[in-house]
């Protein structure tokens, strides 16, 4: 089995007891070009630990800012090569993810962020489609042709009716991203906020069309518990407001939070 250890790295965010944690990093190294993999977190315990000694898994303890912001740039932190992944410990990656990311990688000039396609987890059933999947597929849609992925017009007006890119399906390159890329400012749209901020770079925003990962939706999951607090809400209107007038941005919201609460377990 080939490896690409020195060009691609996967960061698993841990926190807590996460009975997925195992699932997510197995599906890492089953990858048909293996990956360096890591684990950061900012909860050390013994299962934490124990799951890192039993993969062999390097761990880093984060001891400063806390929080999902805090976690992925200290994770980003810790990367060595030029590409890195922020798998989140509850999903799952598809044998020709790290695969399909590198042939894109040496094709494409300038890439800044590579995005895929991707299924659902619910109840340990795979969806491949349902309505939130097929508006975001529909709101990518612009985003399919190459010429298009240059395009600075083009992906401002994908992301300025929603967050249609999945954010654990992301693969980042490493000296395009700012110091301090995600911030704790926001809880739900940290990544919407990320893209807003790098969709004015030069460069692509590549898209592979293909489903090479999934993304499971669960009670448990910090999606869920941040839809069910009804935060989400203001970060979402925030969010539209850097694109649009206020009036035209809270019309967009009522329908963009319509389509969301299907992403609920």
């Amino acid at each position: 089995m080939k490896d690409i250890t020195r060009i691609h790295t996967f960061v698993v965010p841990a926190f807590g007891k996460s009975p997925y944690l195992e699932a997510c990093i197995a599906s890492l190294q089953s990858q048909k070009l293996v990956s360096r993999v890591i684990l950061v977190t900012s909860t050390p315990n013994a299962y934490i630990s124990e799951t890192a000694e039993k993969y062999h898994i390097a761990l880093y303890i984060n001891e400063g800012e806390a929080g999902i912001s805090g976690d992925w740039n200290f994770g980003i932190s810790q990367v060595k090569t030029p590409l890195f992944t922020i798998a989140h410990q509850d999903d799952v990656y598809l044998p020709e993810y790290s695969s399909r990311i590198l042939e894109e990688y040496r094709r494409v000039k300038k890439p800044i962020i590579f995005f895929t396609d991707y299924w659902e987890l619910r109840n340990d059933e795979v969806v491949k489609k349902d309505k939130l999947l097929n508006v975001k597929r529909l709101m990518l849609k612009p985003l399919e042709p190459r010429r298009a992925w240059s395009s600075k017009w083009w992906r401002r007006r994908v992301l300025s009716f929603g967050d249609p890119i999945c954010c654990p399906s992301v693969t980042y390159v490493t000296d395009r991203l700012p110091s301090g890329t995600f911030r704790s400012n926001l809880k739900a749209n940290l990544d919407w906020q990320a893209w807003e901020s790098l969709s004015k770079l030069e460069g692509a925003f590549v898209y592979i069309k293909e489903p090479l990962m999934e993304h499971r939706v669960h009670s448990g999951s910090t999606t869920n518990k941040i839809l069910e607090s009804n935060a989400r809400g203001k970060e979402d209107l925030y969010m539209l407001e850097k694109f649009w007038p206020k009036p035209v941005a809270r019309l967009i919201d009522r329908l963009y939070s319509t389509n969301e609460k299907s992403a609920k377990a």
